[in-house]
């Protein structure tokens, strides 16, 4: 059963704070949702149970998970000494009908005007059930964090733009990568070929690297 979406931040943050400390069990038994035995095949349980227990309703849409609030839900993963385990997944990337789009404009932009971050322990050692929630962090890109964000992924659009999608590796960006966002590599989308024509590529999406969601956790906890 979901939980009403809340009306404010006040409330949001509230029921944020009030999982802290609690383990993914004990809000899957509140929901009645049964845990996996592990996240290989069930990669967004995770996120999909937050989601639930703070009522976001975005679901996969491209828009934030709180719209009415201006707020998007990230749950992240975590070891034991507070450092994100993987890169955060922010959008699917557009690869076609792309001229005249700005940074403004993008659903990066839009998703990463502020986060509300539910760290989680992620260590595999413990198991899926016992893995504790942390505290929850609010947070708005600073003008050095907004810039960072904008120069990469302008970069990368760069690329897409003159057909070069297939040349941008995950080393690209400072704070911001390109991957292949797909179950598997059988899976195509259209995309610019150099020549200004269409072809198929792999779909493509925006994920957070670690340091830069490192830092945000950081800041927000020292």
């Amino acid at each position: 059963m979901m939980n009403s979406q809340p009306n404010s931040i006040e409330e949001l943050m509230q029921r944020a704070n009030d999982m802290a400390g609690v383990t993914l069990g004990d809000i899957a038994m509140e929901h009645q949702v049964p845990v996996p035995a592990n996240l290989k095949r069930d990669k967004g349980w995770i996120g999909q149970l937050i989601e639930m227990e703070l009522g976001a309703t975005a679901g996969s849409k491209p828009q934030q998970d709180f719209l009415h609030l201006g707020v998007e839900l990230k749950t992240i993963p975590i070891d034991a000494h507070g450092r994100p385990i993987e890169t955060t997944y922010v959008t699917v990337a557009p690869l076609t009908n792309i001229q005249g789009l700005t940074w403004a404009q993008s659903v990066v932009c839009h998703k990463l005007s502020q986060v509300l971050w539910i760290p989680i322990e992620g260590d595999r050692k413990i198991p899926v059930r016992e893995r504790r929630i942390g505290s929850p962090v609010l947070w708005q890109p600073n003008a050095a964090e907004s810039h960072a964000l904008q120069q990469d992924w302008e970069e990368i659009m760069e690329f897409i733009a003159i057909g070069k999608v297939d040349k941008v590796t995950a080393r690209h960006g400072e704070v911001l990568q390109l991957r292949p966002k797909a179950a598997n590599s059988k899976a195509l989308t259209e995309s610019i070929a150099e020549d200004g024509s269409i072809k198929l590529s792999n779909p493509r999406g925006f994920y957070l690297k670690i340091n830069f969601t490192h830092q945000i956790l950081t800041n927000a906890f020292n």
